[in-house]
């Protein structure tokens, strides 16, 4: 193997534990945020967390939850309106991924004069902005998927393009994170599903990227390994809090991991998520056999020493298709493409936009449009 050279950069403090939301105003505290807003989504405002949250701040704080699933450009603007209309110093990201990356974004753009889109994770394009107003965030997950509170990052929608887009900047990483596993209790037990298989996800396409990062490697490993223990544990009893309290640090572990790369799952999905709406872990779910079969020559001494680590019964690349395959199944997540959007026209457009994501680069091996597009057409057909 070739040395690279290479940057590495940890991330941020992290307060674990079950009741850690209580501790929510000293971390407003700790970042001298006095007036702090609350960016959520719909669904959270249905369940009692951010009136637990606020039950543990000083002062009621304003709400934001204009927010879609797969957030857009729009959702971070009309965000920077609130914020500042309010005129708020900081803010408490609170959900999933849309909740925690509006958050971030809204964040990072408050005081900025370009557009969201001059920041994509492209070269240095993160240098074009003004660091110096970049407000600080916490970020309370309630969800074990994306990971988002331990990135620098947020996944946008072009509503123009309808392409996503990464949006990067050093600061938008959260300057504390509560994991507070009591807040993950009212997920339901098919959201529970995909978004653990999003954080599977991420520490597997980690664990099988070619990027030399050995601190990634181990990362992406163990947290298979939890994920493999308590899944499907939280899946069948949403009440069980060393379940979820596993979970939500292996959603953690993987959003770290992937600071090695992500690589095809990702690829398909984002394109799928701009384009119909999908949800981003139940889109990766259904992708994730038909890539490890297209990457299997490039990652099966790999796969086997993962099967080896995680204790499975049969310790080589089928043996862990087939625990991949029975998971899926165990959640009801589709199998086919076809299930989840229902047409195959516009697959061409799709394996074009797949082909210039970001995460396409670090896969295993390379692939080209025309290989895009046979994955997109077996998936749709259950042809593995």
């Amino acid at each position: 193997m070739n040395i690279q050279n290479i940057n590495w950069n940890y991330p941020t403090p992290i307060w674990f534990g079950p009741g850690r939301i209580k501790d929510i105003q000293k971390a407003c505290d700790d970042l001298n945020i006095l007036n702090p807003l609350i960016v959520t989504d719909p669904g959270i405002l249905k369940t009692d967390i951010i009136t637990k949250l606020n039950n543990n701040l000083k002062t009621t704080a304003k709400i934001y939850s204009e927010v879609q699933g797969n957030p857009t450009g729009k959702n971070v603007k009309d965000g920077v309106d609130f914020f500042n209309s309010f005129q708020n110093d900081g803010v408490i990201a609170v959900g999933g991924g849309s909740g925690m990356d509006t958050g971030k974004g809204i964040a990072f753009m408050a005081k900025q004069t370009k557009p969201i889109w001059d920041f994509e994770d492209i070269d240095d394009y993160w240098t074009r902005a003004n660091s110096d107003v970049i407000f600080p965030i916490i970020a309370v997950p309630t969800t074990a998927g994306t990971g988002s509170e331990t990135g620098r990052a947020g996944v946008f929608t072009n509503e123009e393009t309808k392409v996503k887009k990464i949006i990067f900047h050093p600061k938008m990483l959260p300057s504390t994170v509560i994991l507070d596993p009591e807040l993950t209790l009212p997920l339901p037990s098919h959201l529970t599903a995909y978004t653990g298989m999003d954080a599977l996800a991420h520490c597997l396409e980690a664990y099988c990227s070619n990027l030399f990062h050995p601190l990634s490697q181990g990362i992406a490993l163990e947290g298979i390994s939890i994920i493999k223990k308590y899944l499907q544990k939280s899946f069948s009893n949403g009440d069980d809090i060393e379940a979820r309290g596993n979970m939500l640090a292996a959603s953690s572990m993987g959003s770290i991991a992937f600071q090695k790369g992500l690589g095809a799952i990702h690829s398909l999905s984002h394109p799928v998520g701009a384009l119909y709406n999908t949800h981003h872990g139940l889109t990766n779910a259904v992708f994730m056999p038909y890539v490890l079969k297209k990457n299997r020559n490039a990652i099966e001494d790999k796969l086997i020493a993962l099967s080896r680590y995680i204790e499975l019964s049969n310790q080589s690349f089928d043996g862990f298709m087939t625990w991949i395959l029975n998971l899926r199944e165990s959640f009801q997540i589709p199998h086919t493409l076809e299930e989840l959007i229902h047409e195959d026209t516009k697959l061409e457009e799709m394996s074009a936009m797949a082909l210039v994501d970001p995460t396409a680069g670090s896969n295993p091996i390379d692939l080209n449009q025309s290989d895009f597009l046979k994955l997109y057409k077996d998936s749709f057909k259950g042809i593995l």
